[in-house]
């Protein structure tokens, strides 16, 4: 008990005001988990890591040279790419390409929807940040957690807790953000337009043979993306073949839930106060933000170029859902649409958009990998 007294009074509280405002953070991450339900698999253990790691004396972040027990996570799984890839792993399992394949135009608002990309990459490289930096910085409007992690980690970026923060924060806030950008971006009798759903019969030998034609498809065109469209197809093939029920459901639920888990904790080692609390860690929650925004805009707005053209209307917010953050971008925009009216089903034109996000936004991270040459 005298050891801890002497601990507490042998604090600088004046000097510690940063330690504390982590400690606040971890709260309102804890607090959107619980109260809100904003990705609480993930938001929990990232908000109860950014209070561990920024407790006096904890002993759980690296001093000096002296490693604690969650920078061994750290380098066990995400300075080695592992848990992403593991990750994806659970999210091939997880789609369903029918709807996709059903109607393969809804791939396009899948590119459409990486523009905010690039777009950001421009922008954060003209604010001065490096090569390296602003493509990891960029790669948050994929909308994609494990991709932001794979990509800044190929970069050795030197902001890696705060664009992985800022990319998962986004995805957490779809329900909030993106409803905004797509009322921006259409009018009311845009988002009226119906959209009959024809489904076609797609055969199971197509569902297996997709995700094959895809990892060889990146593999030629974006070797770079290869590891990460391999690890997702491999997992969706898991669940088409037919044959590997058990473990599909064990991919899409044990071990995407163990892993979400333990990289939330683990993303809590790069929310030391000193590091996370800068100038730069705010432009780069502002650049996601932005490269978030325009990669919803870019959907939208593609979807209303293409109804100059086409006999048959696309109602404009099915664009949105182009970006990666699956299923929670084409709930919104269904949702959206029974809002403006209650006969209007748009989900599975959203879910065949969402889906075609997820396969672009790692291809866009591959992309990504390779122009930037540092």
């Amino acid at each position: 008990m005298e050891q801890l007294f002497s601990n507490l009074l042998s604090i600088d509280w004046s000097t510690q005001w940063k330690m504390v405002i982590m400690w606040i953070i971890g709260g309102v991450l804890i607090y959107l988990a619980i109260k809100k339900d904003m990705e609480p698999a993930l938001l929990l253990p990232m908000g109860f890591g950014a209070i561990l790691v920024n407790l006096p004396f904890s002993g759980a972040v690296t001093q000096g040279a002296e490693e604690g027990p969650i920078d061994v996570l750290f380098n066990a799984g995400i300075a080695n790419e592992l848990f992403p890839l593991l990750l994806f792993i659970g999210i091939g399992a997880m789609i369903d390409f029918g709807p996709l394949l059903s109607n393969p135009k809804m791939m396009l608002f899948g590119a459409a929807a990486q523009f905010g990309i690039f777009f950001t990459l421009s922008l954060a490289s003209f604010l001065g940040f490096e090569p390296k930096d602003a493509a990891s910085i960029a790669i948050i409007g994929a909308a994609d957690g494990p991709t932001s992690i794979f990509v800044s980690q190929f970069f050795k970026s030197n902001y890696v807790g705060p664009i992985i923060i800022a990319a998962y924060s986004y995805m957490a806030l779809v329900p909030i953000i993106q409803p905004a950008v797509i009322k921006l971006c259409t009018t009311k009798k845009e988002r009226l337009i119906r959209m009959p759903y024809r489904p076609k019969s797609v055969s199971k030998t197509t569902k297996i043979i997709f995700p094959i034609v895809i990892t060889v498809v990146a593999g030629i065109f974006a070797p770079k993306s290869v590891a990460l469209v391999g690890f997702l197809m491999f997992g969706n093939l898991i669940r088409e073949c037919g044959v590997l029920n058990s473990l599909s459901e064990s991919a899409q639920h044990e071990l995407a839930n163990l892993v979400t888990l333990l990289l939330g904790l683990t993303v809590s080692t790069k929310m030391q106060a000193e590091a996370f609390l800068s100038w730069n860690t705010l432009m780069i929650m502002g650049l996601g933000l932005i490269a978030f925004i325009f990669d919803t805009a870019g959907g939208v707005i593609f979807a209303k170029i293409l109804n100059i053209f086409l006999k048959e209307k696309i109602n404009p917010m099915v664009g949105a859902a182009g970006i990666s953050a699956f299923p929670m971008s084409s709930r919104v925009v269904h949702k959206m649409g029974l809002e403006e009216d209650p006969q209007n089903f748009l989900l599975m034109h959203a879910a065949a958009a969402n889906v075609a996000g997820q396969i672009a936004s790692v291809v866009a991270g591959g992309l990504i990998l390779t122009l930037v040459q540092v």
